[in-house]
């Protein structure tokens, strides 16, 4: 529990600290760090979805590594069987001849799971891993198993090799408490990534915390306070992603379907709060609900087929009601 000033700065520079350890590996994606770190501090999964060659499967990897979780890869191919990733009940023969089953664990078992591509794998398998997400618990042969504690899934998808590939449904996005957009690095990243990558000797990221002291942050994150001005805002903010709502912008009316559910609202509160937490405060200000609403609202509204011809973006949808919110202030 946060008791005193001290223990606010103490939590503060430990975050700070998580963000320069991964910075000395992985270069710029600034946005992309800061992003995933809330989702992981707010106890939620998250999607990066980029062009291959990014450099998405060495952040993650990184950021396990800066957190001393243990790590583990799923490629998501069309072959992919659910017990795959779950496991499965293996027969054994004893010395008698009598047999008995023991249940070998899947790489779901895992505190940090990079599910690479989840977009490739067929919706029966993607179930699998999304229930596990949920639950977090693995049932086989009548038998449940819980996961590993902390457990977060980080996917990946690249959005512009669409053949062979099973989009997400709506419902199951919605599981993802942020959806993190990975770009393309600067030019001056793009010499320090050669640099870097092409030297004898490469940096790897330390411990920088361990799996308690990052369910300590957890902890205190919960704590950081919301007044109910800001709530009200922000619960506003989230009903006007509905195109039946008379306070709604006219382009949201005209091209969304489906606005943001409730787990819209807790995404947004969530992440607000670890990023409270990380600028050392102990109340969330409209400017934590304004940076973390697009990744926390991008993958929850559905565009109608107009909008979807005319190339809309879900983002320039959420950043239109944070200008309207705002005007009428």
């Amino acid at each position: 529990m946060l008791e005193t000033k001290a223990q606010l700065g103490e939590a503060m520079e430990t975050i700070n600290a998580i963000k320069r350890e991964i910075g000395r590996v992985i270069v710029g994606q600034e946005s992309s760090v800061e992003q995933l770190l809330w989702a992981i501090l707010a106890g939620g999964h998250a999607l990066l979805e980029g062009i291959p060659g990014l450099g998405k499967t060495m952040l993650v990897r990184t950021v396990a590594d800066t957190l001393d979780l243990h790590f583990t890869r799923i490629q998501f191919t069309p072959d992919l069987m659910p017990s795959d990733i779950t496991g499965t009940n293996l027969v054994e023969f004893g010395t008698q001849g009598q047999t008995s089953y023991r249940f070998q664990q899947g790489p779901i078992f895992g505190n940090i799971v990079l599910a690479d591509e989840i977009n490739r794998a067929t919706p029966k398998t993607q179930s699998a891993l999304l229930e596990a997400m949920q639950e977090k618990t693995v049932t086989a042969g009548g038998q449940t198993y819980p996961l590993p504690k902390p457990f977060f899934v980080l996917a990946t998808q690249n959005p512009i090799e669409q053949e062979g590939t099973y989009p997400l449904p709506e419902a199951q996005l919605d599981r993802f408490l942020l959806k993190i957009d990975v770009t393309y690095p600067t030019r001056d990243e793009l010499r320090l990534i050669v640099q870097r990558t092409t030297s004898p000797s490469q940096d790897t990221a330390q411990r920088i915390v361990s799996a308690e002291q990052l369910t300590e942050l957890q902890a205190f994150a919960k704590e950081v306070l919301v007044s109910e001005d800001v709530l009200d805002r922000a619960v506003k903010l989230l009903m006007m992603t509905h195109p039946e709502e008379a306070d709604a912008p006219d382009i949201v009316k005209q091209h969304v379907r489906f606005g943001s559910g409730p787990r819209g609202i807790q995404s947004v509160i969530a992440a607000s709060k670890v990023r409270a937490l990380a600028s050392g405060r102990l109340h969330v200000s409209w400017q934590d609900i304004r940076v973390t609403a697009v990744p926390a609202l991008r993958h929850r509204i559905v565009l109608g087929y107009e909008g979807q011809a005319m190339g809309i973006r879900t983002d320039d949808i959420v950043n239109t009601i944070l200008d309207a919110l705002e005007a009428v202030r």
